[in-house]
């Protein structure tokens, strides 16, 4: 190693070397030669967040009359290039690194300290600004990793998640709107079911989204408690009582939430409820859009050897060997992220149960897996509205061909013939691969009455 290109650092453990020109220090090299597990980093979302609070407990720090002006505007000054992101470069930490995320919360507060230290010249009054002793001052990681989170996750959801949930029940209802006039046969168990509208079932996947949009907005309130001031275990300790609540109006102020303190800090620090909450309505909602998806994947089936009764919007070629191809590729997409989603809850809900007495260790896996879902799953909702929602077509002649050849139309002749004749009539139809008319006509059965009863707008 090279002096000009390293420099030397001391902590507990004794020396190590870093590069010249990171703002990390000893701890944070410590935990990137430990933990080279998958090349995966925090997010964006989480190290603005860890800004955020940083900044806050500064300023908190200042007017409780804690820290030194000078040291406590250095430190904010950093923590507002972090929050922009202009030393993400040196947040380098694996997700998968020692428990409940104490590399990353000093990676945040190495990198903030060194960087505060060279805004203020290199020294302040106290020395060189710290990372423990200043940047971290009031606070452990128990307290700030798991309300970082909460920040992230908040932000994500209110100006991601619910707004791309929201176009999709829009873009849903209005092809509702659109479709109301178009009658089709309905489908059970994937077989032939009396008459129903396009609009309709257009109209029943808009109220299935918005469900989910009340259901994630719901336990999103949850999200807004921040244990900021719990410390360690949650308890004060020698923490000033005023802090917790300065912190947390000063994070709602740089944020435009309404963040607030927990109902019982020791639950806040016991477990991690929020994120687990969010994650089983996120999975409902995979849940519901691969159904939404898949119905609509067979009702655009063939062209020419499928239902086709709704045409999508084409793409992209859907193979490298059938010239013409074109696949559903926007619903298999959404498909997908819905099954990642569904595995990721199950990584949330099984991470959560490594809360064992005070905290839990696990909180990095479920902060990175909690962000990197609403991130994928707001970019898939939003795609899947503007590149294949929007603009979807009714087939409406191919629709009026299937209903006029369903079975279940026979469904009208039962208060007429009764339920057996109607089902001999039906059985004889499907046998002879004639239509219902045809049988009737051929039997001398088919009156104006039978006629209207086999009318499908009588069905809807």
């Amino acid at each position: 190693m090279s002096s000009q290109n390293y420099r030397t650092e001391k902590d507990p453990l004794g020396k190590i070397p870093l590069p010249e020109k990171a703002y990390y220090g000893s701890q944070t090299q410590r935990a990137l030669d430990n933990f080279q597990i998958s090349g995966r980093r925090f997010p964006r979302s989480f190290i603005k967040a860890q800004g955020i609070i940083k900044a806050a407990a500064a300023k908190t720090n200042m007017e409780l009359g804690l820290l030194p002006d000078a040291v406590g505007q250095a430190i904010i000054t950093a923590s507002e290039e972090v929050i922009e992101g202009k030393w993400d470069e040196h947040f380098v930490i694996d997700v998968y690194q020692a428990g409940a995320g104490t590399s990353q919360n000093m990676n945040a507060n190495e990198v903030i300290a060194n960087r505060a230290s060279e805004i203020a010249g290199g020294a302040t009054d106290t020395g060189r600004i710290h990372p423990n002793d200043h940047v971290n001052m009031s606070q452990s990681t128990n307290d700030t990793f798991p309300s970082a989170l909460n920040i992230a996750a908040v932000e994500n959801i209110v100006h991601g998640l619910l707004p791309a949930l929201f176009e999709l029940q829009q873009s849903l209802e209005k092809k509702s709107e659109e479709f109301k006039d178009v009658l089709k046969s309905g489908r059970t168990h994937l077989h032939d079911a009396i008459p129903i509208r396009l609009g309709q079932e257009f109209y029943g996947y808009a109220g299935t989204i918005k469900e989910c949009y009340e259901q994630i907005n719901r336990t999103t309130d949850a999200l807004y408690e921040l244990g900021l001031g719990g410390k360690a275990i949650g308890t004060l300790g020698n923490l000033d009582p005023n802090y917790p609540p300065k912190i947390i109006k000063e994070i709602s102020s740089r944020t435009n939430l309404p963040f607030r303190e927990p109902e019982n800090m020791f639950s806040f620090m016991q477990n991690r409820n929020a994120p687990i909450r969010v994650m089983m309505a996120m999975k409902e909602l995979a849940v519901h859009l691969i159904k939404i998806t898949s119905d609509l994947r067979l009702l655009s089936s063939g062209p020419r050897t499928g239902l086709e009764e709704i045409t999508l919007p084409s793409v992209q070629p859907g193979s490298t060997i059938m010239p013409g191809k074109v696949n559903p590729a926007i619903l298999e997409m959404t498909h997908m992220v819905c099954c990642q989603i569904i595995g990721a809850e199950a990584s949330v809900t099984t991470a959560g149960t490594a809360s064992q007495l005070e905290i839990n260790v696990m909180m990095p896996v479920i902060a990175h897996t909690f962000l990197d879902s609403i991130e994928i799953l707001t970019n898939a909702v939003a795609t899947l509205v503007e590149k294949c929602i929007a603009g979807i077509q009714a087939n409406e002649d191919t629709c009026n061909h299937w209903m006029e050849a369903s079975l279940a139309l026979v469904t009208g002749l039962s208060p007429i013939l009764g339920y057996d004749k109607a089902s001999q009539i039906g059985m004889q139809a499907d046998e002879e691969k004639k239509t219902l008319k045809q049988v009737l006509e051929e039997k001398g059965m088919l009156s104006k009455k039978i006629e209207k009863a086999l009318d499908p707008k009588g069905f809807i």
